[in-house]
């Protein structure tokens, strides 16, 4: 028997969800689904900088899972680029970081509130 697939730790949702070519029908060709826990390494990796096992350890996975899901999320964006088709986030085996873990390490919101929740905690 296989076993559970282990939420990963996302830090925010994404602002937009959806992207697509606007030249032509998106109806004609079929879009691409990326995971939010996909959009997240694409975001830790590529927009803040981190390694992969810095990565791995923000969403709570070993770091040969982050670097598979981020392998994924890098062909999926390829393909909607170079073929022009629509790209959705959505779904995935993620929680939502509540700002509560106090080893966040992400670069908005959530840090704050971490950090905001650590002095609570010592006072």
């Amino acid at each position: 028997m296989p076993r559970p697939c282990k939420q990963r730790r996302i830090c925010a949702m994404p602002r937009c969800a959806r992207f697509g070519p606007t030249h032509s029908p998106t109806s004609e060709l079929p879009s691409i689904t990326m995971s939010l826990d996909e959009f997240e390494t694409i975001r830790l990796i590529d927009l803040e900088g981190m390694n992969q096992e810095q990565c791995a350890a923000q969403m709570n996975v070993a770091r040969t899972t982050a670097q598979a899901i981020y392998t994924s999320a890098r062909t999926k964006l390829a393909e909607c680029l170079v073929r022009g088709k629509e790209l959705q986030i959505a779904g995935g085996e993620y929680i939502l970081c509540d700002g509560s873990t106090s080893n966040c390490n992400c670069s908005h919101g959530c840090r704050h509130r971490c950090r905001q929740a650590d002095n609570k905690e010592e006072n």
